[in-house]
């Protein structure tokens, strides 16, 4: 059996920075032990699948461990998959998804993804937090993901979070976040308990951050900066509850698998 590949890193102008994405685009689903296969053979921190579904696109992403319910990055590379190697012509691409229906249109040179804004509410810190990771947040809110939030970005940069500690807390994993220095907010991604040690740049993660400096912040409209290795910038919008991420993708590699069927 052969299926066309292509990898992406999302949130990135070239090659070699923002989040790596692999993406399988397929006639029908094949089997979910399968696709788990895959996305563990990739050993990247998402795999998207997607299959056409009328005017429409279902979509499904895997990380080396799991399928997940949203995963921005994935969504993004995705999109530019069907505008740039499918020729897709409409100005709007809908996916159906575990998130509902997600909407990614061409804006100026850039892809902007409408996801839902999901409110984080402050919650007791997690036991061990400080040997965790390393300091104490000023705040501790919890969503999916637990939202942390420091003080300044250098503060941020220079966490080296325990990642035994991390994988056994009880939700997905934890957004770390301050205000920026060049942009409104940076933030890092730790999921190890779903094989993503550090994630490089993290769109789910600012379905969570938009409407949080949102209210701290008074702005609606921002710019954010996720301080992983790689890196990677994005534009973060408000509109009442949804948020409009938007960023670039650039394709590096274009391939087949094979595998017995």
């Amino acid at each position: 059996m052969k299926l066309r590949q292509y990898q992406v890193d999302a949130f990135a102008s070239r090659a070699f920075e923002g989040n790596p994405a692999a993406v399988c685009p397929l006639a029908s689903w094949l089997d979910d032990r399968l696709l788990q296969a895959i996305a563990e053979e990739n050993n990247l921190s998402e795999t998207a699948f997607f299959v056409p579904a009328g005017e429409r696109f279902a979509l499904r992403w895997f990380t080396p461990l799991a399928e997940v319910d949203l995963c921005g990055h994935a969504t993004l590379a995705t999109a530019h998959v069907i505008f740039e190697h499918l020729a897709y012509a409409r100005p709007q691409i809908t996916f159906v998804t575990r998130s509902g229906d997600l909407h990614v249109r061409r804006h100026g040179g850039l892809l902007e993804m409408d996801f839902p804004a999901i409110a984080a509410r402050p919650c007791a810190h997690p036991e061990g937090i400080v040997a965790g990771l390393g300091r104490e947040p000023l705040e501790v809110l919890a969503a999916d993901d637990y939202l942390m939030v420091f003080a300044s970005e250098s503060e941020l940069s220079a966490l080296t979070p325990n990642q035994t500690w991390l994988s056994q807390l009880d939700l997905r994993g934890v957004i770390v976040s301050a205000p920026g220095e060049e942009v409104d907010f940076v933030s890092r991604f730790f999921a190890p308990k779903y094989g993503i040690p550090e994630d490089p740049v993290t769109g789910s993660a600012h379905c969570v951050l938009t409407p949080y400096w949102a209210g701290r912040l008074g702005k609606t409209t921002m710019t954010a900066r996720q301080v992983s290795k790689r890196g990677g910038n994005l534009g973060c919008m408000l509109q009442g509850e949804r948020v409009l991420l938007s960023g670039s993708a650039v394709t590096v590699m274009e391939g087949e698998l094979r595998f017995a069927s």
